[in-house]
């Protein structure tokens, strides 16, 4: 319970960075959940709300939020998400959730990207949190050879099906003492469709909820 406390209070202090008529994206996870519960009562000063998966998508719903597609917007001012890991660099792996494809291309599109965690997800060096890879399904062994020719122990997710109609491997054992590298390398294996390592585009802003407050990093 102790750590639930902690991601609702940094869910509850990125709440502070909305400002009236902004599209904002958000993220998965039980993290961003509680800022959504939060969101609810800034609902009349947001412009439109871009969901990173159908999970989200349901969540805003039942709070009357309602969500547009990403084809429907410019670009987002405010993209808010969780993390599984993240290094003083303000490096992550995401994909915990399995949306980490709709994450990186809403991340990619935001003007400002906060990442909101409690202080068990920062680590020093990234890797200790299996790395999610989403896969189109006729290629899933291909990937997994090349994987481990990289040094990784993929494990596919059993009875999980990604938004995009995907499949993920988890993979243990990967050296990611250099992050940017390993993330385009990665993306060049065929059939891989995007990798939980968001090291090319970072979060300007890492909220981390400690037991003696908010640090912003």
């Amino acid at each position: 319970m102790a750590n639930e406390s902690l991601k609702q209070q940094v869910a509850t202090a990125a709440l502070k960075y909305i400002k009236d008529d902004m599209t904002i994206g958000i993220g998965t996870g039980t993290t961003v959940h509680y800022f959504i519960e939060g969101l609810k009562n800034y609902r009349h000063r947001i412009d439109a709300v871009v969901a990173s998966s159908i999970d989200t998508q349901n969540k805003l719903k039942n709070v009357g939020i309602p969500v547009v597609e990403m084809t429907s917007v410019n670009q987002i001012d405010l993209y808010v998400d969780g993390a599984d890991e993240v290094n003083p660099h303000k490096q992550l792996i995401k994909g915990g959730g399995g949306a980490l494809t709709r994450e990186k291309i809403i991340a990619y599109n935001s003007k400002q990207f906060i990442c909101i965690v409690d202080e068990t997800k920062c680590v020093d060096i990234l890797g200790q949190f299996p790395l999610p890879i989403e896969v189109i399904p006729m290629a899933r062994s291909i990937v997994a050879r090349a994987l481990v020719q990289l040094g990784g122990n993929p494990v596919y997710r059993e009875n999980f099906i990604t938004d995009n109609q995907n499949i993920i491997l988890d993979v243990n054992g990967l050296d990611i003492m250099q992050p940017i590298a390993l993330e385009g390398e990665l993306n060049q294996i065929p059939g891989v469709v995007s990798n939980g390592l968001f090291a090319q585009k970072t979060p300007q802003t890492v909220l981390v909820a400690k037991n003696n407050g908010i640090t912003e990093v």
